[in-house]
């Protein structure tokens, strides 16, 4: 594996992405977003006791749990079924390039603009809470664990966006299989989940199912790590009850092992793919 041509890729990628404008789009999103739940949510603060970050943090946990993915897929849903449409990819294939590399490429360059984009963010929401209450220095940890766990969230959802693109070889199907994925694991499964537990009225499934069901999910693991580990978690609602009786180390493994099962379902997808 050679690194320069990894870079190549990744710039070639990464100046596609600034002419498409997803570096503008990506970071003003963030930045908004981040900034409306820098103010409206550190209304609690005086309830829970904790600093004016850390509850800013637990909500832009639940902000990364559904537009890092979504910003992820969009970028990456068309990155092998756009080079087939276009023609192109018979053309890269023709370079002494492993596809493994043309693929790191790729996420390079996307995780660049998730990075800046997040980094933009949640910087603009700590420098809010920071302007307002000088306390909030204590919850500048869980913001930047928030900010990388987000990165590896991003990288997840990059990999499944290549390896739904390679599967469909066409822009549109791609972006169907996307937007349905998008659904099942960051608004569905929780429902499920949801639906099941209640059901269950407290027996195996809730005991014993149910928290590694959490943790087979990206999104959920990615929550559950950031709120067992931050001290605002009573001013979370929904997976945050379960972020105190599940280990953090497991949410962390969840966390660190799936960008890797997502990279190499991708490249198993994209060596399948014939110019």
């Amino acid at each position: 594996m050679t690194l320069n041509r990894i870079l190549a890729t990744t710039g070639t990628e990464f100046r596609i992405a600034v002419r498409n404008r997803w570096v503008a789009i990506a970071t003003a999103l963030m930045v908004v977003f981040a900034l409306v739940l820098a103010a409206a949510g550190a209304a609690p603060t005086g309830d829970v006791g904790v600093d004016r970050l850390s509850v800013t943090v637990a909500s832009l946990t639940s902000l990364s749990v559904y537009l890092v993915p979504l910003l992820a897929l969009l970028m990456s849903f068309d990155a092998i079924a756009g080079e087939v449409e276009r023609g192109t990819l018979p053309l890269l294939l023709t370079y002494p390039i492993p596809r493994v590399e043309i693929l790191l490429g790729k996420l390079f360059a996307h995780l660049v603009v998730l990075t800046l984009a997040v980094g933009a963010g949640y910087a603009a929401a700590g420098a809010a809470a920071l302007l307002v209450d000088g306390a909030s220095i204590a919850g500048l940890p869980a913001l930047w664990r928030l900010t990388w766990s987000s990165v590896l969230l991003g990288a997840t959802f990059l990999g499944a966006g290549y390896a739904l693109s390679a599967l469909a070889r066409r822009p549109s199907g791609a972006a169907g299989l996307a937007v349905g994925l998008w659904l099942g694991l960051v608004v569905l499964y929780d429902l499920g989940l949801l639906a099941a537990v209640v059901a269950n009225d407290g027996g195996r499934f809730t005991t014993e199912v149910f928290p590694l069901a959490l943790l087979a999910n990206p999104a959920d693991a990615f929550r559950l790590f950031n709120l067992s580990a931050a001290e605002a978690t009573a001013a979370a609602a929904g997976v945050g009850g379960a972020a105190a009786t599940i280990p953090l180390w497991q949410s962390a493994a969840s966390v660190l092992l799936w960008p890797l099962i997502a990279l190499f379902l991708a490249t198993a997808a994209f060596r399948r793919v014939r110019p």
